[in-house]
Order: structure tokens, then sequence, then C-alpha cells
């Protein structure tokens, strides 16, 4: 497969380390993981024995220093390798999650939460939407009260991933009453604190995809925090969740993106091998067609992720590349799926050639962790100058 990107020495090492990784787990045995919800365990755990969770954290925390590039590169190879989401999905969080306590944490903050997540001893999950306000952040109706030590959140959260198996929550929650604040996103707050499953209970949301990382509907009753466990200021938390968005958006593309190469590996192979009529499938243009299309929407999609991903590492605006390349990539990796499974035939349905797979997570990037609507509202409003829609 060729690179739509220059790589250097170091990005080339870092590809082939996480090959190296990922080689070990194949198709089967992420199927299995699909098959029987059970969580990748020892994948995680060889990652992070590589070191390769702090990709983008501090050194001087025991993390590698380097840039969203290196870890969309990173979260692509996974993908690409046929881990999918079912992959990327395990470790995704830990990646750029915690970016926010790098960005507005305290020294004692970073050193505290930090190294622990860096080294996979902490496993966290991020707590943001909700079943009565989806993409609509600053309608949330969570709540963190004043107490004489810190504060105690009631509220309820969905689609929260990896709630099962953590230990740490990173959660938004009004602090301020929506109608005692200038601006709706006003009067917001981020905490980073123990899950305390005495005062949170989580409950898994059946799914069509990706079983393995499973999602959760949170019930949170009087948990208390305290004031150490604060991120940033009180009421500033949509800001700080928003200096988090673009890089997650990137590594969506990435990871959908990586998604598609693999489907698309697949299906050529599968067209070149499989006769009918005497004749390789893949002589016919009805299925070279497709594949060629979907291998030029991927390379596009790539190029301009990998360009949002070098503008916000040299600290400049990318949220109109951020969402672009979002947008592209999720769409460019669920049409390279499809056409596998298209290309496959009556195949591309069974488990056992693994594509059916794909397809299903494929879906995933096309809805999380913002609408495909929502990303042209942005661009359309930002980038065009237009009204606002909504």
């Amino acid at each position: 497969m060729t690179f739509a990107i220059d790589l250097t020495e170091e990005q080339f090492a870092i590809k082939h380390a996480i090959e190296e990784i990922c080689a070990k787990y194949d198709d089967h045995y992420w199927l299995r993981t699909d098959e029987t919800g059970k969580f990748p365990e020892e994948f995680v755990a060889d990652i992070a024995a590589g070191g390769w969770l702090g990709v983008a954290m501090p050194e001087r925390f025991g993390g590698a220093g380097l840039g969203l590039t290196e870890a969309a590169l990173m979260m692509q190879t996974v993908a690409q390798s046929g881990a999918g989401f079912s992959g990327a999905s395990a470790i995704h969080l830990n990646i750029f999650g915690l970016m926010p306590i790098v960005k507005f944490g305290t020294e004692e903050q970073q050193a505290r939460f930090l190294p622990p997540a860096i080294d996979g001893t902490d496993k966290a999950c991020f707590a943001v939407t909700e079943p009565n306000s989806g993409l609509d952040t600053a309608s949330l109706e969570t709540r963190a009260e004043r107490t004489n030590s810190g504060y105690r959140i009631r509220g309820r959260k969905i689609w929260t991933t990896n709630a099962q198996r953590a230990n740490k929550i990173l959660i938004i929650a009004r602090t301020t009453a929506k109608d005692q604040v200038k601006r709706p996103t006003d009067g917001l707050s981020l905490f980073y604190a123990d899950f305390d499953r005495k005062h949170i209970e989580a409950q898994p949301i059946p799914k069509m995809g990706r079983r393995a990382v499973e999602c959760n509907t949170l019930f949170i009753e009087d948990l208390e925090v305290s004031n150490a466990e604060l991120i940033g200021e009180e009421g500033a938390g949509f800001k700080i969740l928003l200096s988090g968005l673009n890089p997650e958006r990137v590594l969506f593309a990435a990871e959908a993106i990586g998604l598609g190469r693999a489907a698309l590996k697949r299906a050529a192979q599968y067209a070149k091998e499989r006769v009918v009529f005497g004749r390789p499938i893949g002589q016919n243009q009805g299925i070279q067609h497709p594949l060629a299309k979907s291998w030029a929407e991927l390379e596009a999609a790539n190029l301009l992720t990998f360009k949002a991903a070098a503008l916000y590492d040299a600290g400049r605006d990318c949220g109109a590349e951020a969402n672009a390349a979002k947008y592209l990539g999720a769409e460019a990796g669920f049409r390279a799926c499809e056409s596998s499974v298209l290309a496959h035939g009556g195949m591309g349905y069974a488990k056992e050639y693994f594509v059916e797979r794909y397809f299903r997570e494929a879906m995933i990037a096309r809805i999380a962790p913002v609408s495909r609507e929502m990303i042209l509202n942005f661009i359309a409003e930002r980038v065009l100058g237009l009204p606002k829609s909504y």
C-alpha cells in the first residue's frame, strides 16, 4: 500500500513497531472479540508495554512527546491491520483523550494523573453525551453542586465507552445553571475523578458492531469529587472540551481510512483469486471500478487528514480541515468497506471472510463523535460564511 504523505524515518519506525504488535492479532482474533464481547486485554497490554499509550503525552511524565501526526499514523496503522475500530477504540481515549489535563491541568494534576494513564495502570472513560441533549452540549443536565470539599455530581450520560473496566472518569457537568450565565456554553466544568461504582451504575448498550469495546448508559448519583479533580477553571469546561475536538476528529478520520484500506486489500485479493465464468472476477470492470474509486477516495481523505494533523502540530487553526477530514475519511472508509462486501458477493455476508465486520464497524465514524450534518453546518458557517441554520 502506498503512502499519501512523506513519512520521516522516525514515523516509519513508529509504523513498523505498531505493525509488529498488530501482527500478533489477526482477523480471527478480532472476530472472536466481536463474537464474544471480550475486551482485547492482550492487545492493549502489548500497546501499553511498548509505551505507545503515551505517544502524544509529555516526556517528563513518561510519554513520547510526539504530535498528532504520529498519533494519527499509529491509530491508522492499528485499524489498517484488520483490528478496525475494535482495536482502535480499545486505546483511542488514552492517545489524546486526556489532553485537557496536559493543556489545562496543574503541574500537580499532570504528575498525578498522566503517568498511570500512560503506563496503562489507569483506565479512563469520557462522559460527555447525554440522553436528552445529544450534540447540544450546552443543554446537558448533569449537575455538579458545590460542597464543603468539592462537588457532588448527579445525572446521566450515554454512549460512554469502556465504562465497564474504567477506574477513572473524565466528565463534564453544569456547575452554574444555564439561566444564570451569559452564554449557554458558560457554567460547564470538567472533572477527572475516580470511577466510584457505589455512585455510578454503568449499563452496556447492545449495538451492531465493535462488541468487544462496549458503550454504556451511566446513572450518576451523589458522586463526590474534590476541588483537586477540577480540570482548569470552574465554568470553563466547554472551552476546555473544544480544545480536544479537532484532534479527535483527525484520529477518527485516520482510523476510518485505515479500516477502509484493510477492506480494500481483502477485496482486491479476493477479486484476483475468485474465478467465475472462467475468469477472475477482478477482470470485470464492475468489480474493478468501485475498488479503484475507493482507493482514490481513501488517498484523498488521507491527504486532508494529515494536513489537519500537521496544522495542529504547528499550532495553527485546523478546525475546517479536521472536520472535513473526519467527514471525508468516514465516508471513504464506509464506501470502501461496502465495496469490499459487494466484491465478495454472497461470501461478503459471511463472517469467515471478515469484511462484514469491517462494514459494521465503518458506521461508527459516520455517526461519532459528531454527525456528518453538523460537520457540514460547521463548514457552511465558519468557512463559507453562511448564516447559522440551527
